[in-house]
């Protein structure tokens, strides 16, 4: 795997370099100050992944990940805690919050090291073939699997796929978050974001921002948190 960094702030840029040197093998292909000058730089390379900071001259990085081909996976590198949400709602595949923690960002590599291998596969091409009121049937490679929804911890929209985080393993399929919301009965599935339909039954615990299941750090979005609130918790708890 290979990456780019972005940050005006060449502090910044040296500090992850070094940081990625550390933690993990992935090549730097090169950094850049701004967001024109990587765009430009990648009409002719291809970049795996996008260290990319928030608030720049020019092109803020939020601006700047809606101008990238949807293959493009993206960790955001900032100080402002604030655009966690919005960083999610462009499918990105990580939030790391300056300073960066050498560990927080080796997990975070090995995270889009996953999906690049998972979008990689054939299994890519998988599709939802049929559903009951408790499992899933899933097409891949001329076979069917069956998928319980007793075994689904979150659902993870990325690009113009699902992420199926089970707890065995993750599988990906081509269909968005809403359509297979859909497809999954009872109560214990809720949407928490634009990009994540969570199991109730496996929720570790919550605050106003953020779901923890297992070490999975989970967005809750503003439009959708009275609704978690009122429903998981029964009205008891205060979302304000």
């Amino acid at each position: 795997m290979n990456c780019i960094i972005i940050d005006d702030e060449p502090l910044a840029r040296a500090e992850m370099r070094s940081l990625i040197h550390e933690t993990s093998k992935i090549d730097i292909l090169g950094e850049f100050s701004n967001a024109p000058s990587a765009l430009e730089f990648l009409k002719n390379n291809d970049a795996d992944l996008i260290f990319l900071d928030i608030e720049m001259p020019l092109v803020t990085g939020l601006e700047f990940a809606e101008m990238l081909p949807k293959k493009s996976l993206i960790i955001f590198t900032t100080a402002y805690a604030q655009y966690a949400l919005k960083s999610y709602e462009l499918e990105a595949v990580d939030y790391l919050l300056k300073p960066i923690d050498p560990q927080r960002l080796a997990k975070a590599i090995d995270k889009a090291i996953l999906y690049t291998e998972l979008l990689s596969r054939d299994t890519v091409k998988s599709t939802v073939e049929s559903n009951t009121k408790d499992f899933l049937f899933i097409k891949a490679e001329r076979r069917f699997y069956k998928i319980s929804f007793s075994e689904i911890k979150f659902i993870e929209g990325l690009k113009d796929y699902v992420v199926i985080h089970t707890k065995q393993q993750k599988l990906i399929t081509a269909m968005n978050l809403k359509t297979i919301h859909q497809k999954i009965s009872g109560e214990t599935f809720l949407r928490v974001s634009k990009s994540f339909v969570v199991n109730t039954d496996y929720i570790d615990s919550f605050d106003n921002h953020s779901i923890y299941i297992d070490e999975s750090e989970i967005p809750l979005g503003e439009v959708y948190r009275s609704d978690f609130f009122t429903r998981f918790a029964g009205g008891l708890l205060n979302s304000d």
